[in-house]
């Protein structure tokens, strides 16, 4: 069965965030650890967090992906920017052993000027201070869809940060539908070309999870505007192949459309449906 879920408020706590997910069909979701635009993060209630692992077991979840705020950018021109990255990562990192075995999601950076050899120095050097040997999350890079300065668009970028990190067996890399579009593979017409790529720069074992996002803009164009399921450039008959796909059909997959909750939950059924080679 595909592994899906979305993106949900962690305003009213951990288990109703598992509860609402069971409810629009969803067997795991994601989350933000702390503001996506600021820096202020929710004390955590352990027995809270434990009744989410408790509901996950008993509802057969596939891991969780969190989110890190959107404000963190380890390879910014500014040192206090860089500093915020680091102290709130690692502080990220230590309330992610709440829940257990779960990924926690970033986007690289964006170096704003420097230059991409420059950052993924720095993006590293970041990822060697925070991460830890006894820690249970996987810290996941995120594709990225190559708008501005940002790093990641390539294969290359999110091979170079990770052969710089030390504890490479902590980091795998999420695979981001709309933002590798945009970026310039081709998903649509050569989805096993794309994956045979990853496979020979990064490895199909670093590949731990999928946002599964259509894309309002054209292959290449470096936009990074996601559309609902169905309804944009990437389109559904190439969302069948993805979701059927033998290196991707047993991950989680997170939908971040521009959707509500009912929305969510019919996108939800519809893959699902094309999961199992029904029609869409």
């Amino acid at each position: 069965m595909l592994h899906i879920g979305c993106h949900l408020s962690s305003s009213s706590g951990f288990l109703a965030m598992g509860k609402t997910a069971t409810e629009i069909g969803a067997d795991t979701f994601a989350f933000f650890t702390r503001n996506p635009r600021g820096g202020s993060a929710k004390a955590i209630n352990p027995a809270d967090a434990q009744a989410l692992c408790d509901h996950m077991a008993q509802h057969g979840f596939a891991p969780l992906v969190a989110h890190a705020p959107y404000t963190l950018n380890p390879c910014s021109d500014k040192e206090r920017t860089r500093e915020f990255a680091l102290q709130a990562m690692a502080d990220d990192l230590v309330r992610m052993e709440s829940v257990p075995n779960s990924y926690y999601n970033f986007h690289p950076g964006s170096h704003v000027g420097q230059g991409s050899e420059a950052a993924i120095e720095m993006i590293a050097d970041l990822l060697n201070q925070v991460l830890r040997p006894e820690q249970t999350t996987t810290v996941l890079l995120e594709t990225m869809s190559g708008k501005g300065s940002e790093v990641g668009r390539t294969f290359e970028e999110l091979a170079a940060i990770i052969e710089r990190v030390e504890l490479e067996s902590h980091l795998g890399v999420c695979f981001d539908t709309c933002h590798v579009f945009d970026g310039g593979y081709d998903i649509v017409n050569d989805l096993d070309g794309v994956l045979d790529e990853f496979d020979r720069v990064v490895g199909l074992d670093r590949l731990r999870a999928v946002h599964i996002n259509d894309s309002k803009n054209p292959c290449g164009s470096h936009k990074d505007r996601h559309e609902t399921i169905g309804n944009g450039h990437i389109g559904l008959e190439a969302f069948a192949r993805i979701v059927r796909h033998p290196a991707l059909r047993d991950l989680p997959f997170i939908l971040e459309t521009p959707n509500e909750l009912p929305g969510y939950a019919a996108e939800i059924e519809m893959l699902r449906s094309l999961a199992e080679g029904a029609e869409g």
